[in-house]
């Protein structure tokens, strides 16, 4: 069973508190005892069990922890020749906020808490500028209404996320895998593609001395990975191409 946290952390310590008090208010009758035969026994019973409750309230509180990863990067801008359009793009609050959580194989319990979001956002930010003539960021889906200059409305999302571990894996390198979801539609929310792109990135176990430092590494292969097949995959997308084609976007 999972230990409890939060609250049952702070019952937990308290209660050993209120046994420490019983212990100190029961010291006369321990001094009794010690007239018996074996006189440090009951004292060594005592504090074996005030050793063995120290070690359950240290326990539960390195339970409920998990060591917290927050993606960090910096991405380079793609160089190629912009598409004359004006895009908006909205992120959701999940794309947002996203969080890959590794779960400790032996106990159960929440081991890594990957944080993805704003690195996320940040290659976005720095890619589809360099693709499109202008992109518009949207709060909401429905202000792309409220935008009469809107060739179309992107929207990214995150369907799965790995992580691979060399503790787990047995290869010596960190692995970060993306599965991502990508929408185009018209300002008026017609449809024009929908499409699934993944990143993958690796790196050597032996460059790193922590395990935030490798994933954090992986994940920045993974993303400048993304910014690749995107910028040079995204007009040979069938639907995509059609539509380019249909507003005069890709030239002679």
């Amino acid at each position: 069973m999972k230990p409890p946290c939060g609250n049952g952390r702070n019952s937990a310590v308290s209660g050993l508190i209120r046994g420490e008090s019983r212990i100190h208010m029961n010291s006369s009758t321990i001094q009794q005892v010690k007239t018996n035969a074996y006189p440090n026994r009951t004292l060594d019973a005592f504090a074996l069990a005030r050793h063995a409750c120290l070690l359950g309230v240290l326990a539960l509180l390195t339970a409920c922890s998990a060591a917290t990863i927050d993606i960090e990067g910096t991405f380079p801008a793609p160089l190629v020749q912009k598409l004359p359009l004006t895009v908006g793009v909205y992120y959701d609050e999940d794309f947002v906020n996203h969080s890959y959580i590794e779960i400790n194989d032996n106990t159960g319990d929440d081991q890594y808490i990957i944080n993805s979001g704003a690195s996320q956002i940040e290659l976005f930010n720095t890619m589809l500028p360099a693709i499109f003539e202008e992109v518009v960021l949207l709060d909401s889906i429905d202000s792309a209404g409220n935008y009469t200059n809107l060739d179309a409305v992107f929207v990214p999302s995150i369907e799965e996320f790995q992580v691979g571990l060399p503790q787990k894996t047995r290869l010596n390198v960190y692995e970060i895998w993306v599965k991502y979801n990508m929408r185009l539609a018209k300002a008026n929310g017609d449809f024009i593609a929908d499409w699934v792109m993944t990143a993958y990135g690796k790196s050597p176990e032996e460059t790193f001395q922590s395990v935030d430092a490798g994933v954090n590494d992986a994940a920045n292969v993974a993303l400048r990975d993304l910014v690749a097949s995107f910028t040079f995959g995204f007009s040979n997308i069938p639907e995509v191409n059609e539509w380019l084609r249909s507003e005069n976007a890709l030239g002679q």
